[in-house]
């Protein structure tokens, strides 16, 4: 009964955050971007690293959150993870390195996940990023483009993304 109102409220937050996006920085260029990332659907965060450094940032601008929905009470020593346990009844975020790291004002910002992810969606709905990028099935109200992909091929993702960035003249 809990999940359902979690759940609930998180659809709440979405639609509250997306009325309240601005953007009307949409068109600035690329110098930091941001991951957010399923941890069960991917994770090789290196690989990442290195599609920010081939766009031409440095490392340091390139910075990634994952979620990892838990089970069982098993603690993580990660950096940079939320789970589904750490968004309270009313859909808030409780994690203090989540809400920074949604705060910061990416150029770009790629939602890593298939389709609609309740918990992945409110967070990207949050994100203060002035583009967002997202793939197969998402909900549209998220994102500035949307890439119908296979996202398991690297190469694919990494051309496609860094081909309509150049043609928005992110790069």
């Amino acid at each position: 009964m809990l999940k359902k109102f979690k759940l609930y409220f998180l659809k709440k937050q979405t639609d509250k955050n997306l009325l309240q996006r601005d953007v009307s920085q949409r068109n600035t260029s690329l110098k930091y971007m941001g991951f957010l990332i399923d941890e069960t659907f991917f994770n090789d965060f290196e690989k990442l690293f290195k599609f920010g450094t081939e766009l031409g940032l440095q490392r340091k601008d390139i910075k990634q959150f994952t979620f990892l929905e838990t089970k069982k009470k098993v603690p993580s020593l990660r950096e940079n993870q939320i789970s589904n346990k750490e968004f309270n009844w009313k859909g808030e975020i409780q994690n203090e390195e989540a809400k920074e790291f949604l705060n910061f004002p990416f150029d770009a910002i790629i939602g890593l996940y298939k389709g609609k992810h309740d918990y992945l969606d409110a967070m990207m709905a949050q994100s203060k990023a002035k583009f967002k990028i997202g793939f197969n099935n998402a909900d549209d109200r998220l994102y500035d483009l949307l890439l119908t992909i296979d996202l398991k091929n690297p190469e694919t993702f990494k051309s496609e993304v860094g081909k309509y960035l150049k043609i928005l003249k992110k790069i």
